[in-house]
Formats: structure tokens, sequence, C-alpha cells
């Protein structure tokens, strides 16, 4: 028996096995099928499961809504807020109550705690708002219920825009726009699908005010003339001849002819028909949206998805009807344009990061031959698909969505999957090599090391555990790498106990069978000669998959010469010569570091290397971010003009800022000439912008900006949008889009007293804003001033960075106010709502009833109000009269409201905006492109606190994307330092001692050393969340690698101790110590290597960017080879990190381990020649015929 037999029969002591493994080796068929069912179905959860850029974030937020007819926000706030708010608050697992009252509406914004559920929480404040509508003080005269909703932000932004446009007249073109629409809202991944740019058809009765009061009829009187000619009417049933039939009295509109001969009055039996006194049309509505592609009108479809559906097969289904409808419902010469297509970004990133996957797994397999040959690979590497397939099963089943954070936390993952399966196969191999029969070798082999690897990987897993419980937003963002993270580790641990045994025990050979290159070449010939037959086929057929089924087989015969020539001879040079080599030349260095006081040096240098690196960050400290700037995919310009302001202005000055973005974007630099070929194989016909792929308007509805928080609350006719969208990355010709944000932000300037935002669309969850200052009070006047007191302070100090500081509140809305005499309008027997009804309905217009066309299924509303010659008459409105029959004598009398109410020209407040159950104003703020928003905010800070205040009443607090950063950072310290001492914990109960996780935890410590230097040499920015989320990951393979070594070290104290025979709690002498250290850290040299360089190269492609499409390269011979991308922004410096951190960690396992091992056995004998009687071999000096030396043994 040699002397690693001996090591490892003291290492694991009497034969055992290990159930599982052991059943699986005596159903190795059964294994087999079970692997293909696993292919199978992790084949098929990958082609059906949801796929999305980022995870879609479920969260307990609830949105209530409630109109009311008042123009007066405080009263809205008095009657409708503050009541609902009250009740609301009282419901428990309520963490924020936000809320915005507007002229004639309520918004209510609730988020509750996350481990309530979104049913849980709509069903609490559906209760809660009942019961606030049941106190005696609530309005009972809504015109509609409170609509209680859950918010879903899935759901806010369209995933795609259609325009239609070409020289068909605007009712043909919504015709066509809503054939769409109903096509498109059947599909099943789809919520609803907006018409923007025309407005909807309605009846619109213009009345004739003079005549109305001449003939003493008022708006009711026309509305039910209307209603009671306009209905069908069941009339029940009839008996005839034994048949009952139905009876209906069919009397709606069917025309414009038969609305204006309805009677209205009869005045000396003649009829007053309403032709006489009103102008009736079939018409469009005033616009409440205008929308434009490149400046030219077009008829808009939003498309809203629906929550949890699979995007791209959305995409697909709205691309098929298009094509199929095109010449057939919709005419050849339409325009349609699809724009802001999430999609392509989704498919982008997503084929990406599954092409980093696939080329990882190939660098780990290659990696992996090298250090095991082939077939040893092969057992191995088959962990990866296996986890992977087992890990898309399980989270299809969990109905998770396929992200780039699922995508992510794979790649994190891969060079960790083959560590369980690297140590079972070599102990499957060195039981063979013994000649031990397959089955008791893999048995005996696998029972071996069973705990140990079962210890690894709860230890690494237990790292991501505290993730799972990241709170808010970005906890639930987040949450899908950890999980993902942990199903892998997981599969990859039932893969190393079931599958790999039972494969190895039927198919591993203890020496490789060399094939002759004859008969190489054969097979080669083979492979190459089907695969050309496949190739001529697919080229025949021009199907992609069959060519790309007959190159892969091409390929796959090339490789087998090129493994058979040169990768077999490289693998045989790597293991006998280069490795051998690298391991005396460890070994050589490791003694030379645990030589005489070396530890010390080492173990000082270290702590010296540590201070080094933090005094190089604060001397050269890298730009700080916490969450990676992405470059812009869109770009959106928020145009938002005075309250008040008519569309028809906005749209105007739309156009202006239209005019100034074309100017940024269409300029020479970002053109290709005529007759250049693009990406999507077309030819231009003149000079195209390669850069923008398209540049849409908007004015009013969906204008809203999502970051400025929340839902579109009321019309908004005085905002617009400008969204311009880039083509995908890698056919950008190397321009960045963050240059354009730059620009457009330095060139478009707001006309007077309109404000402009331009703003890229966001990585990640949704936050606030950069700077958001929000100042709570009582009053509204007050906060008001506060906050315009803080916008001109901040102004004035010239912070560099700040895009324009706006206020949320415009306390400047224009209103006229009837101020009724309500002793006046008691006299004259009139009430307050007859007038504010008359007002409303001459101004606003009233629905009466509906009209439907033939052949249109939509109802469309019949509207009354006063002629515009009147109804935008500020005069004539006031001396409208009131047309009423008295109640006293029954007689129909008419006031004029200028007797009984006048009216003022005044200013009120935009909206009352409040923040658990506090009124608040918030100023906030975009950060100017290339500036840190961070160091601005810090900037902010420090002026605010040297010399200003707000009022005593008031209080000022940084909130929105601050807010939110701050509690983010506070949780990943505190996961940090949970998952250091839940690691410190299973140490100390694998070990029964404090010194060695003393050790792993310094190691730990050490290897932020190679995260840091790493980000200063290379002039790296600090991403914050990404490198606090890199050191979390690096814990796992730290501990991993630094527990195995000293385990095996700790087992080779034992068996000296056993050789010498010293009592259990005897520390043996210094020279064993170091030769058991040299040992173990030759032996476990190649496996920390094999870990090492697995876990790198796996992160190395996305880390420098490198994109390689496999599937182009099979199916168009092209690979579509480019650098950089969005992955690489979002997650390179996460992948940086645990790089830099892990080949530091390397040294640290294979010296420093060791070495602080050293130093603890000297602090044992120490404590131990203190403490005994006896002469203790301290040092190996009595081995050599030395006395101890009088100060004690060494200690460093």
């Amino acid at each position: 028996m040699n002397h690693n037999e001996d090591v490892e029969k003291d290492l694991h002591g009497p034969e055992r096995e290990f159930a599982i493994t052991t059943w699986a080796v005596q159903n190795r068929t059964t294994v087999i099928v079970l692997t293909v069912l696993i292919f199978l179905m992790g084949i098929y959860s990958y082609r059906v499961m949801p796929k999305e850029s980022f995870p879609e974030v479920v969260t307990p937020e609830i949105f209530v809504s409630t109109p009311y007819n008042s123009s007066s926000v405080v009263d809205i706030e008095k009657l409708i807020t503050k009541p609902l708010e009250k009740e609301i608050n009282t419901i428990s697992g309520v963490d924020e109550i936000k809320s915005t009252t507007v002229p004639n509406f309520s918004a209510i914004d609730v988020k509750f705690n996350y481990n309530i559920s979104p049913d849980q929480a709509l069903r609490k404040v559906k209760d809660a708002v009942d019961k606030a509508r049941g106190d005696k003080n609530f309005p009972t005269d809504l015109p509609s219920e409170p609509n209680v909703i859950e918010l879903n932000f899935s759901e806010l932004m369209p995933v795609m825009n259609i325009n239609l446009s070409g020289d068909y007249p605007m009712e043909q073109l919504h015709s066509y726009a809503q054939h769409l629409k109903d096509r498109i809202e059947s599909l099943p991944e789809i919520n609803k699908v907006n018409i923007r740019g025309v407005p909807e058809r309605e009846v619109r009765i213009s009345l004739d005010l003079y005549k109305l009061e001449a003939l003493q009829l008022n708006f009711n009187d026309i509305a039910q003339a209307i209603q009671t000619e306009n209905l069908t009417m069941s009339g029940g049933e009839l008996l005839i001849d034994g048949q009952r039939r139905a009876v209906r009295v069919i009397g709606e509109f069917t025309d414009m002819a038969q609305i204006r001969d309805i009677v209205v009055k009869n005045i000396d039996q003649k009829e007053v028909r309403l032709g006489d006194i009103a102008t009736v049309d079939y018409a469009y509505k005033e616009p409440d949206s205008f929308a434009r592609e490149y400046g030219k009108p077009v008829v808009m479809l939003d498309i809203i998805k629906r929550a949890g559906q699979n995007l791209l097969t959305a995409s697909d289904g709205i691309q098929q009807i298009l094509k199929e409808d095109r010449g057939r419902v919709l005419p050849a010469d339409l325009r349609i344009s699809v724009t802001g297509d999430q999609s392509d970004n989704t498919r982008t990133s997503v084929d990406e990061l599954m092409n980093h996957i696939i080329l990882g797994v190939l660098l780990v397999i290659g990696t992996l031959m090298l250090f095991l040959g082939l077939r040893n690979a092969m057992f191995v590497g088959l962990a990866i698909p296996m986890s992977m397939f087992i890990s898309f099963t399980l989270l299809n089943a969990f109905g998770v969505t396929l992200n780039i954070m699922v995508l992510f936390a794979l790649i994190l993952a891969l060079g960790r999957l083959v560590d369980d399966g690297i140590v079972i196969v070599e102990n499957i191999y060195r039981h063979m090599t013994n000649g031990e029969p397959p089955l008791r070798a893999t048995k005996l082999a696998v029972g071996e090391v069973t705990m140990p690897i079962i210890a690894a990987t709860t230890a690494t897993v237990m790292v991501f555990v505290p993730l799972l419980f990241w709170p808010g937003m970005m906890g639930s963002f987040m949450k899908f790498l950890p999980i993902t993270f942990m199903i892998a580790l997981g599969s990859s641990l039932f893969v190393a106990l079931v599958v790999n045994p039972a494969l190895a025990s039927k198919f591993m050979k203890v020496e490789e069978d060399k094939t002759p290159m004859k008969r190489v070449w054969k097979l080669a010939g083979i492979l190459a000669a089907v695969g050309t037959l496949i190739v001529v086929i697919g080229m025949s057929t021009k199907s992609d998959t069959v060519f790309g089924i007959g190159l892969l087989a091409i390929v796959f015969g090339f490789l087998g010469v090129v493994n058979a020539k040169w990768f077999v001879p490289a693998t045989d040079w790597f293991q006998n010569s280069w490795l051998p080599r690298l391991e005396a030349r460890y070994e050589k260095f490791l003694r030379y570091a645990l030589d005489r006081h070396h530890p010390r040096t080492f173990l000082f240098g270290t702590f010296g290397m540590l201070v080094l690196v933090i005094a190089l960050l604060v001397v050269f400290p890298p730009k700080t971010l916490f969450f990676p700037e992405n470059e812009p995919q869109f770009i959106n310009v928020f145009i938002e003009a005075p309250i008040g302001t008519d569309i028809l202005k906005t749209d105007s000055i739309t156009r202006i800022v239209e005019r100034q973005v074309m100017e940024v974007i269409d300029v020479p630099g970002y053109k290709v000439p005529a007759g250049t070929k693009m990406p999507d194989g077309s030819i231009t016909a003149d000079s195209t912008n390669y850069l923008v792929n398209s540049v849409i308007s908007q004015v009013g509805e969906g204008t809203s900006d999502p970051g400025a928080g929340g839902m579109q609350i009321g019309a908004t006719p005085y905002k617009g949008r400008i969204a311009v969208s880039f083509v995908k990355f890698a056919d950008r010709h190397g321009q960045f889009t963050s240059d354009v944000l730059k620009d457009l932000q330095e060139h478009v300037k707001a006309p007077p007293g309109v404000v402009v935002t331009v703003a890229k669309n966001a990585a990640g969850p949704p936050v606030g804003k950069p700077i958001n200052i929000e100042i709570k009070g009582k009053e509204i006047e007050g906060l008001l001033a506060e906050a315009e007191r803080v916008q001109r302070y901040i102004e004035s100090r010239n912070v560099p960075g700040i895009e324009a500081l706006r206020i949320d509140i415009d306390r400047a809305k224009p209103e006229m106010p009837i101020i009724i005499d309500r002793e006046k309008a008691r006299r004259l027997n009139v009430s307050t709502y007859a007038i504010a009804d008359a007002i409303r309905t001459a101004l606003f217009g009233k629905e009466v009833s509906n009209y439907r066309v033939e052949g249109d299924d939509d109802d469309h509303e019949i509207n009354i109000r006063l002629n515009d010659e009147y109804r935008y008459d500020a005069q004539q409105l006031l001396d409208m009269k009131v047309t009423f029959r008295d109640m006293l004598n029954g007689r129909i009398r008419q006031v004029p409201i200028s007797a009984v109410a006048h009216a003022e020209r005044t200013s009120t407040f935009s909206a009352i905006k409040r923040k658990d159950l506090d009124r608040v104003v918030t100023v906030s703020s975009n950060i100017i492109s290339g500036y840190n928003g961070n160091e601005v905010v810090q900037q902010i800070k420090d002026q605010l606190g040297s010399g200003f205040s707000v009022g005593k009443d008031y209080t000022l607090k940084f909130t929105g994307e601050q807010e939110d950063q701050a509690k983010d950072m506070g949780f990943l310290m505190m996961a940090f330092l949970v998952a250091i001492f839940v690691v410190f914990l299973i140490i100390v109960a694998q070990f029964n001692s404090i010194s060695y996780p003393v050790v792993v935890m310094s190691t730990v410590l050490f290897s932020t050393i190679g995260v840091f230097l790493g980000l200063v040499v290379f002039r790296m920015d600090f991403i914050v969340l990404m490198t606090m989320l890199g050191i979390i990951s690096l814990i796992g393979v730290v501990v991993n690698n630094a527990i195995v070594l000293m385990d095996f070290a700790r087992l080779l104290f034992l068996r000296s101790s056993r050789k010498l025979g010293l009592p259990e709690d005897r520390i043996i002498p210094i020279a064993e110590s170091r030769e058991a250290l040299v040992t173990a850290g030759k032996t476990r040299l190649r496996p920390v290597l094999l870990t090492a360089f697995t876990a790198v190269l796996g992160l190395l492609p996305l880390a420098i960017g490198l994109n390689f499409n496999f599937l182009t390269l099979f199916t168009e011979l092209n690979p579509h080879i480019h650098m950089g991308g969005d992955n690489v922004i979002f997650w390179g410096p996460l992948s940086w990190a645990v790089i830099y951190g892990l080949l530091f960690a390397t040294f640290l396992t294979l010296i420093m381990v060791p070495v602080m091992l050293l130093i603890i056995q000297k602090i044992k004998h120490r404590r131990q020649w203190k403490h005994n009687a006896l002469p203790v071999d301290v040092n190996g000096f009595e081995a050599a015929g030395q006395a101890p030396p009088q100060g004690g043994p060494e200690i460093m």
C-alpha cells in the first residue's frame, strides 16, 4: 500500500457506501433513461419558458383611483383622499402610502411589505375602501365606483408600437388600426392594445344656446328625449300556434337622420325637432393624442403584454398577424412600421448569454480534458448540461421566466458545477487503478467522499441564502440569481452522486484506448461525407436547421482529427510534463514560505497588501456607481408645458423640440452612404442613419414619465414625449448611444415655461430620480415656498451634473371658480347642483346614450353640449340661463347664472401629493450623462448642510434612488456578514475548532485584495451592487478550496500523530507539520487550479464582452463576432470582481492557508510547551540532535 493509500485509509476509516449512489450503480439502465428524460425535459422547458430581458417584478402594490366631479383639489383631498388613506393605514403589512389628488380625481398608491402576496394586498385594500365608503361623511355622488387594481410594472409600458401611415383618410387608417387591435388582443400573451394619434368617433350634438332658452328647454330635457327614443326593449313572449316567440321592441338609432328627427317639444301642435336647435354630427372627438414617426403623422398602436407571458412568443405572433394581413386586409401600399420592440433587446440579451454559456462550457470542457483526459472530462463535463437542464425544468415548473438574471446565475455557477464531479470521478479512477472492479470501485469511491462533497456544496449554497431575503424592489429583481445558483448547485450534486457513478461504473476505463489515426481519418471522412450531403439538402430546401446539422457533422469530423492528432499529445505533455514541473516549483516555493520565520513575513506581507490596496483606493479612487450605467437602447425626451395648456399648443411645442432632436441625431457621422448593405441584408437606396432605428413623437395620452412615479393620473394634454430608439449594440459601428444622450441633454432647449427632461431607459428595476428631495409639512402653500427655496438655493450653488431641478406641484394652474351667492340662489329657488350641472354639460358635455354603426361592434357615445361659439365664451356661459320647473308653482323658470353667481380668474395647485398621511412636495432632477450621480448628490447634501435649513414645521429628506441605494447597501453588508457567520458555523461544526474557521475567514478577507487591486490597476468603475455580489459569490469558492485543503492537512496531522504514537491531544512536531502541509498543498494543487481555471474561463467571455453566435455559425457560416454589449455592461463588473478575487484567492489557498495553519500549529506548540512538564520536540530540534531555544518554541 503506497503513501496515498495510507492517507486515504486514515482519511476515511472503514469501508462505507452512500445508499443513493449504490442504488444508482445497481440500476444503471434506469439512471441512463432518467438522464435522457432530463435532457428532453430540459430542452422542452427551455423552449417554452417565457423569455424577458429582466425578471418580471411582482410587487404587492395596489392602486386606488376615485373620480369625483370637483375642480378643487383641496376639496377632493378632504372628502376622498384623506378618508381612504386613514382606513388603508389601518391595514397590517402596509409599507408606504402615496397619494396624488388632481382636479376630478384621487389616486392612492399603496405599497405592502413583500411578505404580503398581491392577492392578499388587493383584498385588504378593497375591504378598507368599502369600509371608508360606509362612513356617513363620505360622498355618495361619485360618477363611478372607486377602482382598486393591482399594479404590475410590466403592464404599464408598451412592449411594441405599430405605426400606420399612407395616402388614406384618417378614418380608414383608424379602421385598419382597429382591425389589428382586435386581432392582436386575441393573442393570449397580450393584455390590451391602445390606439393613439386618432380620436374615437362620437355622435356630437351641439346645441344652440339661444334656441334652447327660447324654447325653455334644458340639457336634461334633450337627454331624456334621446334616451326615450334610442332603446331596444324586450316585450316578453307571445304564444302563437303552440310556439313561444320572443317579442322585442327595436328602437335604436341606425342613422343620423333618426337622431335629428327626435321631437324635443310640441308648441301649438308644432313639433320641434332636435335638428332644429342643434347640429348633429357623427365625428371625431376632440383629440386627446397625436402621434408621429420621423415628424410624419401616424396612427399608432401601443401594445401592452400580459404579465408572465412570453415576450418573444408575443412578438412572433404579432409579426405573423402583420404578415398574414398584408395584402389581404391591409393594402400593400399601407406603410407599417414596428418600433420600440422590446423583444429585439430581449432576444439579443438572451441569445448572447446563451452563447456565453456555450463558449464557457467549451472552455471548461477543454480545461477538463487537459487535466483529466477526454473520457474522464466527458464524465465530469456531463454535470454542466445536466445541471442546467434540471434547473430549466424546475424553474419552468415554478413559473420563473428565462431572463438575464437566470442565465447569468448559470454562468456564475459554470465553474462550480464540475467541482463535485471532479472529486467523484478522480476517486473512482484511483480505486479502479488499484485493481478494484468497476462496481465496487464506484460504490467505495463515492462513499469515501460523499460527506465532504455535501458539506462543501452546503457551505457554498448557504453563502447565497441571505440574498433570498433581500427586501424591496431590488430584492424581487435580484432574487432569481441566488435561486438559480442554488438550484444549479443542487443539480450538480445530484449528477455527481447519481449520474456520474452510474455512467462511470459502466464506461470508465483505467487506460484510454488510443484510436489508430487511420480509423480516425475514416470516421472523419464518413462524417464529412454525410454532413456534406445534409448541407446540400439544407441548401436545396432552404432549411437553416438542416444546413446547420450537416455543417455540425462536418465540424465533429474535423474536431475528431484535431483531437487525435494534436490535442491528445498536448494533453499527455500537459499531464506528464508541464503539471509535474509546476508541482515541483510549487513545492519548492511552499517549502520556502513555510521555512523558519517566512510564515510571519508572508502573513504580514499579505496584511500589508490589504493596507496598500485600501490606500490605493483612497489615493486613486475609482468612479463609484451603485448600479451599472447602461448604453441606452431608448432615449425619451419628456415635454411638460404649463398645466392647462391645450393639446394643440402642446403639439406645436413638441414639434419645436422634435426638430431639435432631429438636428442632433440626423448628422453625417451617424449615416452610411447609399448602396451600403445593412445588418438585415437590405441595400440602402440613399444615405441612411445606421444608429437610430426610429423617432416616435406622442402628445397627450401615454406620455407621462414613468420615472416620475406610478401610473398616469388624469388627462395629460400638456405633456409630450419623443422616443428615440437605437439599433442593437452589434450594429452601431462602434458609436456609443450615451454620447447621443449627452448631446441631447446639452442641445435640446426648452421653450419658455416648458420643462424638457431627457432620460434613457433604465437597466434593472424601476427606481426613483437620482436627485429626489422630499419636503414634508402641513400647509401646501408653505411646502411650495420651501421647495422653491430649496430649488433656488441649489441652483445658486451651480452644482455640475444637474439636468434641471423641478418641483412636482405647480401652483400656477389657471382656474376660474364660479362663486355662488347662496342667498340669491335660495330666493330664486335655483339649486347649486342645477347651476353646476348646466355649466359642466355646456362645457365638458354629457354622455346621454350610445350609437352603434352597422358592422362596428363598438358603441359610440352620444354627447350633448353647447356650440363652440358659446362654450368657449366666458361671458356667454355666465349669462346662460338655468332652466328648471319651479316646485312651488309648477312653472318653468329661467335664471341667468350671472344673477346668482360671479366668476373669478385665479390660479390653484395642479395637485396635492401626500406620503404616509403627510403632504409632500418633491424637488427632483436627472443627472447629465457622464456625471456620477452619487457624487452630484453628495455635493448637494454638502451645500444644503453648510448654510440651509427648512422651516421648523417642515422636514427635508433625500429619497428616490438614494434612499433605495442606502437600503440595498445596508442589506448587502448584512448579507455579507450573515454569510460569513453561517460559513463560520459550518466550519466550526466540521472541524470542532475555532482556529480553522479563523484561517478560512482570513482567506475570505484577503481575497478582497484581488478584487480591489484589479479595480485600481485596470481603472475600472467600482459598481457597488455588482462588486458586493461578486465578493459574496467568491466566499463559496474560497471556502470550498480552503476547507478541502485544511481537511486533508488535518488528516495528515492525524496520520503523523498516530505514526509517532502521540496522544490525540498532543501537537506533532513542527517539522512534521511542515511536511504534512507541503503534502496537502501538493496533493490539492491540481483540483484547486482546476476549480480556478474553470470558474475564470466560464466567466471570461462575458467579462471581456466576446460575443460569438454559434447558431448563425452553423446556419449562416457567420458567427457575428463582436465585442461589448448590454450584458457585459451589466454583468462585467461582477464577473471581473469574481475573476480578480479568484485569481488572488488561488494564491491564498495554495500558499497562505498552509502558512496560517503552520502558524496555528506553532501557537498550539508554544501553549503545549508552556503547560507541559515533559520536554516537547517543538521544531524538530531533538530529531536533529539540537536543544530547543531558551525562549521557547518558534511561533512564526
